[in-house]
């Protein structure tokens, strides 16, 4: 079976907590014993994020959700017109 297409919204949002995790000189598992989110599964795309995991990790990352989200759109948006105007030609 083929693999589902990501958005790029949810790569964004994938690219975005590595960054944050990676900023902060965090493992994987030093993120799972302060959360209890497995952030490795988010990140390799095995699991989705639901916003109150996103709420728990801004918290743990001492960012706010709002701006985080916001971010995300705005790169998200980004990756979406380059798609759309390659698509076009």
């Amino acid at each position: 079976m083929p693999a589902k297409p990501i958005s790029p919204l949810l790569l964004e949002l994938i690219r975005r907590l590595k960054e944050l995790r990676e900023s902060k000189k965090q493992t994987l598992q030093e993120v799972y014993d302060a959360t209890g989110v497995h952030i490795g599964r988010i990140e390799s795309n095995r699991h989705n994020v639901t916003i109150t995991t996103l709420a728990i990790l801004c918290q743990h990352y001492q960012v706010t959700l709002s701006e985080t989200l916001k971010d995300i759109e705005a790169q998200a948006d980004t990756a979406l017109k380059i798609k759309g105007s390659t698509a076009s030609k």
